[in-house]
């Protein structure tokens, strides 16, 4: 069989271009430090590091989502602190304006300091974040969810039930917020009962309480009114059950004695003053009420006079529905700063998890298309050493010659 010169020549140059293509891809492979460079290096292995490269872009984007969610939370939670410094400040004046030695002028001055203390849980609950979004409107954020009319009544505006929420875990839909409807009008689930006398009461009685004495008591969670008539010249009460309709057994046509402790629906509630014919005092478990409707009550009863027996009761009156109503919103605020520490918390939890689920995609990652480095450098030598001698080979096939024997 006859070899040509031509035949010698291509032989040589293809294998010459195999060993350098080779000897390419292995620089290429420790260059980029990756064994797959192209899905044709193992395409079993690319297939399932797409696959894994999709899953550890949807946990990074889940991390910056909790990222978010973190910055608005922590917001709310500054806010909110802020509200409970307002609301105990609030509370203290209260207390402050109950001191029976102060005069109107007095009153006014502490009524001026509780306006302030308005104005700024407005502004707490009208807070944005840095986005202009208003942290307590739920769903409707482009226009302040707490609006003051022009009689100087605060009323919500915002999305009643709506809160935002964000996805931050794969099955985990985390609210970033709290509407103010439930931070500002709520009162806490174990509220007990709100007391208030009534705006047309002729008389100076004022009472001290509700206190729970017994929540087993099959009453327990009515209403109630205690109402007073005159009977003969003798001043009596009843109390009546104002869910049912019903007087309470043994306090129909009670003669009434100032300083009498009355025991009803696992209740205790002290009466003092002098009551009048037609006076009445309502009580109730705690319903949602506006802390600026409480505040907005406190400030006026504290801007009006006392120059009667009957001013001073309604006065005292106002000021001790107002601290229990008080006690509620506190409880209120703290137990939403629980919900948001709670899911504070929660991040932090989620982080953990998905910063170990980063590192496992990583590690799969790794072993699918990384490089062997010692290896790697062991094939670089081995083909750069296959490379020269196909060199020297072409060179000594090339001075191959049938006239250097002649």
């Amino acid at each position: 069989m006859r070899i040509s010169t031509v035949t010698m020549f291509e032989s040589s140059l293809s294998s010459m271009n195999r060993q350098q293509s080779d000897f390419l891809k292995v620089g290429q492979q420790l260059a980029t430090g990756r064994r797959v460079v192209n899905p044709s290096d193992d395409p079993q292995a690319a297939s399932r590091a797409v696959s894994v490269s999709q899953s550890m872009a949807l946990t990074q984007q889940y991390a910056d989502s909790r990222v978010t969610a973190a910055n608005a939370l922590s917001q709310e939670e500054s806010v909110l602190n802020s509200v409970s410094d307002g609301i105990a400040s609030a509370k203290t004046l209260i207390i402050q304006a109950g001191n029976g030695t102060l005069s109107d002028a007095d009153r006014a001055s502490i009524a001026a300091e509780l306006r302030g203390v308005y104005e700024n849980l407005l502004g707490q609950a009208n807070a944005t974040d840095g986005n202009g979004t208003y942290l307590f409107g739920g769903y409707k954020d482009d226009a302040p969810p707490f609006v003051k009319a022009t009689d100087g009544s605060v009323s919500y505006k915002g999305s009643d039930e709506g809160v935002r929420e964000q996805q931050v875990d794969a099955s985990r839909r985390m609210p970033v917020g709290d509407n103010g409807k439930t931070v500002f009008e709520g009162v806490p689930s174990g509220a007990g009962y709100v007391a208030s006398a009534a705006p047309g009461n002729n008389g100076s009685v004022t009472f001290t309480g509700p206190t729970r004495v017994d929540a087993a008591d099959p009453g327990y969670g009515d209403g109630y009114e205690v109402s007073f008539a005159d009977n003969a010249g003798v001043l009596e009460y009843t109390v009546t059950n104002t869910t049912t309709g019903n007087a309470v057994p043994g306090h129909t046509g009670v003669t009434y004695t100032a300083g009498d402790s009355l025991e009803f629906g696992g209740l205790s509630v002290t009466l003092e003053g002098a009551a009048q014919a037609g006076d009445t005092i309502s009580m109730a478990k705690a319903e949602d009420r506006s802390i600026f409707t409480t505040l907005e009550n406190a400030i006026a009863a504290l801007e009006a006079p006392t120059e009667s027996a009957k001013a001073r009761a309604a006065l005292q009156n106002t000021l001790s529905t107002t601290s229990r109503e008080l006690d509620n919103s506190l409880d209120n605020v703290l137990t939403v700063r629980a919900s948001v520490g709670a899911r504070l918390n929660e991040l932090d939890v989620l982080d953990s998890v998905g910063g170990n689920r980063s590192l496992t995609y990583e590690q799969t990652l790794s072993e699918l298309v990384d490089l062997d480095y010692a290896k790697a450098i062991s094939d670089y030598t081995l083909r750069q050493v296959g490379l020269q001698a196909s060199q020297k080979a072409f060179v000594d096939i090339q001075g191959m010659s049938l006239f250097d024997r002649l």
